[in-house]
């Protein structure tokens, strides 16, 4: 017997992993439930609040498994630059791996629906906010000022995300790599 929070957890995953790859317009609740293996009640069950609501709990989920990503990649590298480039090299093979599907799990849905929903909106703030956080403790113990180390954390982010739009849209992922590079040197720079 399926239990109720396995129902849950697999609209959610399914919800996360559709959105991501589609966007919050271009996936229908017929889809979700299809795919999820739910019936369609079973949705507003879980879900009270609807796609919206699903969409904003499905883009925390995507954002935490990113983050503890992003931290395993940096507290594995030998040095800032390297661990950042880790972080750059591992969103791009994804990109590949995915057949240029899967770019950054919050983008798709963020420039698709963040202006019409504060749910959403404010879902896609707190993701990039963990990580921007998760990305600036990390180069404060690598020995940056706070501000410093928001600073450059932001460019990152900014740069990452750029080079993902870029990458997905040629589907090619040589703007991924220009990015590590630049950003390889701006930290090697900033951290020493």
């Amino acid at each position: 017997m399926v239990r109720r929070t396995d129902t849950r957890q697999r609209i959610l995953d399914t919800a996360a992993e559709l959105f991501h790859t589609q966007g919050y317009h271009a996936t229908g609740l017929n889809q979700l439930t299809s795919v999820g293996s739910a019936p369609k009640g079973s949705l507003y069950f879980h879900f009270p609040g609807g796609k919206e609501q699903l969409a904003a709990e499905a883009i925390a989920v995507s954002s935490a498994q990113l983050c503890e990503v992003l931290k395993k990649l940096v507290v594995q590298a030998p040095d800032a630059a390297t661990g950042i480039e880790s972080v750059v090299n591992a969103l791009a093979q994804s990109l590949l791996d995915s057949d240029f599907q899967r770019g950054c799990p919050l983008a798709t849905v963020a420039l698709d629906v963040a202006s019409e929903s504060e749910l959403i909106r404010q879902s896609c703030v707190d993701g990039y906010g963990s990580w921007h956080d998760a990305l600036a403790d990390y180069l404060i113990q690598q020995g940056l000022s706070a501000e410093r180390a928001a600073d450059l954390t932001t460019v990152v982010l900014a740069s990452i995300e750029g080079g993902l739009l870029l990458a997905k849209t040629k589907r090619d992922i040589a703007p991924l790599r220009a990015i590590a590079v630049h950003l390889r040197g701006t930290i090697e720079r900033e951290v020493g």
